[in-house]
């Protein structure tokens, strides 16, 4: 049997020397400025990667912020749409969830009480878990599954109401919800906020009166991850 087939120890730690030996003599081979260009551009990268972090997430925010609301006028011009067909089709336009025009959606009886919610004022409404989000209603659903109500978050569905604002029965035979009419205008496809705790809710403001002096309902909308910063209303 040959022997050299099988390395001793010996062989195996002589072998590591001669390998030592050239790893050290490449290194030394190397001149001073390339080892300090590399130094160099190791630190700028290091320093470039730090700076660039808070930019890139920034930018991140910001797209988000900008797709939230342009959700939120998707979400509008199907309402304005809607209001049009209803005034054509009932004799007076109405909102998503509205039995009638004069019928309020969401928990607001009064304007000024939503405006105070959504403004920049340190009261308004600026997280999704805010227990003022009670007032306000799903657009698309609480348990949908491509866009749920996070975690928390009080918003809840439409319900049906019996009495207008003025607490007189409502005749007109409406009875669908307002998630189940805004998933019919969108063709059941739902649109999702892009923050993780963000969801698209709405309240309406009653309108009221008739002739001269009625006054259209106002429909606002909000994305439920700061509704004070994303908020949009229309007003017919």
């Amino acid at each position: 049997m040959n022997k050299n087939l099988f390395p001793t120890n010996l062989d195996k730690e002589r072998i590591m020397k001669q390998t030592l030996k050239r790893i050290i003599r490449n290194v030394k081979s190397i001149n001073g400025n390339s080892l300090a260009e590399f130094a160099t551009t190791t630190a700028l990268m290091a320093t470039l990667a730090a700076t660039a972090a808070p930019k890139l997430s920034e930018m991140s925010e910001g797209t988000k912020a900008e797709k939230s609301m342009n959700e939120i006028d998707k979400i509008l011009t199907q309402a304005r749409n809607h209001y049009q067909t209803t005034a054509d089709e009932e004799g007076r336009g109405r909102f998503p969830g509205q039995e009638k025009y004069n019928v309020h959606v969401g928990d607001y009886t009064n304007e000024q009480d939503l405006l105070d919610d959504i403004d920049s004022t340190s009261d308004a409404i600026q997280r999704f878990d805010d227990a003022d989000l009670s007032k306000w209603r799903s657009v698309f659903g609480i348990s949908n599954a491509h866009a749920p109500r996070p975690t928390n978050c009080a918003v809840k569905n439409d319900e049906l109401r019996t009495k207008d604002k003025n607490n007189k029965t409502v005749y007109n035979g409406q009875n669908e919800l307002g998630h189940d009419e805004w998933l019919e205008l969108f063709a059941e496809n739902t649109l999702a906020s892009k923050y993780q705790d963000g969801h698209f809710a709405y309240a309406v403001i009653a309108g009221d009166n008739t002739g001269t002096d009625s006054y259209p309902p106002v429909l606002y909308v909000i994305d439920v991850e700061n509704a004070a910063a994303f908020n949009n209303v229309i007003e017919p």
